[in-house]
């Protein structure tokens, strides 16, 4: 990465502070992808959570464009510092229902995988089949791929164009460099870590959220028993941690009136046969 990158930020952080930044933290970078590269081809595990998630884990090849600089990595402050330039455009590849909690103004967006909203019997069943596998808890919506994404991305941006590209987590973002590259896209640069990575205040947020908590979802969201959560209720105060606890009490008071109800049924229906 040059100083070229951040010629309009000069005023936030200095070009050889971002260049140190990358070269530190770049050998980590390649070693965290080439991980990801090997247990993704072993494990059928990976696989299945990355479909969960709108990842297309037929692009094996996608963490070898990182780790030979075709696609360069990119941290979060150093993703504000370019978007602040004006010389980047932020390509958002996420669906809309986590673009809808939190976004980066000014981003372009263009969901590679978005919630399949189909209603025919087959879409239905998977629907349910992801609910049972675990989208109650985490709130994942059964996705599908977005044909237009591809069409869409050329028609929008320039090749010439310096993107950044981002998705929630960062492994759809390594699948749409790999897609853009192949096109001729070469000034792609691939958000490390996803907006999950992204602290307030790195890039200028739109939407309800913080970035780390539209990745989230289902019951787990809602008792805050996720990661992330646990994570932001330390620097969101004792408000949010308030606010889960009740959600836990009313949970628990919910599910004890359940039982209480069920019992004062099976004692009617047993007076009733009397």
């Amino acid at each position: 990465m040059t100083a070229a990158m951040v010629s309009g930020a000069v005023a936030a952080a200095s070009s050889s502070q971002l260049l140190g930044g990358c070269s530190q933290e770049g050998g980590r970078v390649a070693q965290e992808i080439s991980q990801m590269a090997r247990f993704g081809s072993q494990s059928r595990g990976f696989q299945a959570v990355a479909m969960r998630r709108g990842t297309d884990t037929r692009h094996a090849s996608s963490p070898a464009l990182v780790k030979d600089g075709r696609v360069k990595s990119m941290s979060p402050k150093e993703a504000g510092f370019a978007v602040k330039s004006g010389e980047y455009t932020f390509l958002d590849v996420r669906p809309s229902n986590e673009r809808a909690k939190a976004s980066v103004k000014n981003s372009t967006w263009i969901p590679m995988y978005d919630v399949n909203k189909h209603g025919d019997p087959g879409t239905l069943y998977k629907k349910v089949q992801n609910l049972a596998m675990g989208g109650w808890w985490s709130g994942q919506a059964l996705m599908k791929y977005n044909e237009r994404f591809m069409p869409d991305v050329v028609a929008t941006i320039p090749k010439s164009a310096k993107v950044v590209v981002a998705c929630q987590k960062g492994l759809r973002s390594l699948a749409a460099c790999e897609q853009m590259y192949k096109v001729g896209y070469r000034n792609l640069y691939w958000l490390n870590g996803g907006l999950d990575a992204v602290d307030e205040g790195d890039l200028e947020r739109e939407g309800p959220q913080p970035f780390k908590l539209a990745g989230i979802g289902g019951m787990s969201e809602f008792l805050g028993w996720t990661d992330v959560q646990r994570t932001e209720a330390a620097n969101l105060g004792f408000g949010y941690r308030a606010m889960l606890f009740g959600r836990v009490v009313m949970l628990m008071l919910a599910v004890d009136m359940f039982f209480f109800g069920s019992q004062q049924l099976a004692q009617f229906f047993a007076y009733l046969r009397q």
